[in-house]
């Protein structure tokens, strides 16, 4: 039981770092001068993540996306819980979409780190959700063997050390946000 348990905190991580950072726009939007929560540094600001360009991808606020999309998880979840069982077509779709949102955040991280050089403290939580909804649900693909009984064996290794991957997962980005902004951790404290 720890699968559905899995989707749906992190859904709910997700859904909340989504629904705060809309907030904060919401807030920017109706007074442009004001400061956000969680602008606390020259390299820690929300606000100057969320008035760049790539925070609004396909026309709208980005946070949106995950107002919406963060519910997937957490019905599918509690569904299971129900004792709803899903046809591997429905699993490959929902990991589908789950790779869209890590290519996603994997692009908004270098976005930030490389191109706006800020931090959105909302947005790394959304991050923190992604990764671990991406990598299990790849794993339980694999063991269940929705891509083949080949990959089984193999998923199920995978599916019960995903939290190491996740873990590797978050030191690499973690790793690359430590080095960029060595210089600025000093105006943090």
């Amino acid at each position: 039981m720890v699968f559905p348990v899995s989707l749906i905190l992190f859904g709910i991580v997700g859904w909340i770092a989504s629904f705060g950072l809309t907030l904060e726009r919401l807030h920017v939007a109706e007074f442009p001068d004001a400061v956000t929560s969680c602008d606390i540094s020259p390299f820690i600001s929300c606000k100057s993540v969320m008035l760049s360009e790539q925070a609004a991808l396909f026309g709208f606020p980005n946070p949106l996306i995950g107002l919406a999309a963060f519910f997937a998880p957490i019905l599918v979840g509690v569904a299971i819980f129900a004792g709803a069982k899903f046809r591997p077509w429905f699993w490959q779709l929902f990991l589908a979409g789950h790779v869209g949102a890590f290519a996603f955040v994997i692009w908004l991280f270098t976005q930030s780190v490389y191109q706006i050089g800020a931090l959105c403290i909302y947005c790394m939580v959304a991050w923190t959700a992604t990764i671990p909804l991406f990598w299990t649900l790849l794993g339980y693909n694999l063991k269940e063997g929705f891509f083949g009984q080949r990959f089984v064996d193999f998923g199920k290794s995978f599916f019960e050390w995903t939290w190491v991957v996740v873990i590797i997962n978050y030191l690499v980005i973690a790793g690359f946000i430590l080095v960029h902004f060595w210089d600025y951790w000093p105006t943090l404290f």
